[in-house]
């Protein structure tokens, strides 16, 4: 009683972390903080507003793709042999998988058949590979993914469903990450570095899931900015 008269504010461990780092920590939620915090119910305004924005910004950004688009494809040819694009397997919104479409970075025979997880220096990508990754010149195709309504401009990293029935099994909730559409950019993305790993995974669910709670259209702006500037500062090195 002497501790609730000092009109003393307490706060649990989750949402303390969130304010702090950005992030929803694991070990701190269960079941019902899912039924308390992920009302999509009060998003549906918004979740329209996000799609009217992606197709505006998704047209009008590719137009200067469509420029750049024969200058990319004629560095890739000369680089390596191989298709122009590539196109890849992902999880989309519900964990349905889509094509995802890339200028190829990778030599042809990056895999042979068998699913590895992507590193930061992978020495599978290609010299003018390296440089579209760095100034994300290669993600730009998936403004096609994005008009067509199976991404967004933000959102969740989109994984490969071999990855993600391995990560679904070792990970509590980390099919909530699906609860809405993958995208180009995002709050984890742009807040951790490259993950190629099970623990690396950990990290980037608890970003997505603060992200799904707070997603706005000020957060978006804030993420997209962010990535903008990354990439600036990645693609001047």
């Amino acid at each position: 009683y002497g501790t609730l008269s000092r009109r003393v504010d307490f706060t649990n461990l989750a949402s303390l972390s969130e304010r702090l780092t950005g992030r929803i920590p694991l070990g701190a939620i269960n079941q019902a903080w899912f039924l308390d915090n992920m009302s999509e119910g009060s998003k549906k305004s918004f979740d329209t507003l996000k799609r009217v924005v992606d197709v505006v910004a998704s047209v009008i950004l590719g137009i200067p793709a469509l420029v750049i688009t024969p200058f990319v494809t004629l560095a890739i040819i000369v680089d390596s042999p191989g298709p122009i694009l590539f196109r890849q397997k992902r999880s989309g919104r519900g964990g349905v998988p889509f094509d995802i479409i890339k200028f190829r970075t990778m030599r042809t025979d990056a895999e042979k058949g068998v699913a590895v997880w992507a590193s930061e220096n992978d020495p599978r990508v290609t010299v003018i590979g390296r440089l579209l990754r760095k100034s994300r010149i290669d993600e730009l195709p998936q403004l096609w993914n994005i008009l067509r309504g199976e991404m967004s401009l933000v959102g969740p990293r989109a994984e490969r469903p071999e990855f993600d029935a391995q990560l679904a099994q070792q990970i509590p909730f980390y099919r909530e990450r699906y609860l809405i559409k993958p995208g180009l950019s995002g709050w984890a993305q742009i807040n951790y570095p490259y993950g190629a790993s099970v623990q690396d995974a950990i990290q980037k669910l608890q970003y997505d899931l603060y992200y799904i709670k707070h997603r706005s259209l000020a957060l978006d702006i804030a993420i997209v900015l962010k990535t903008a500037s990354i990439s600036l500062r990645h693609a001047g090195r």
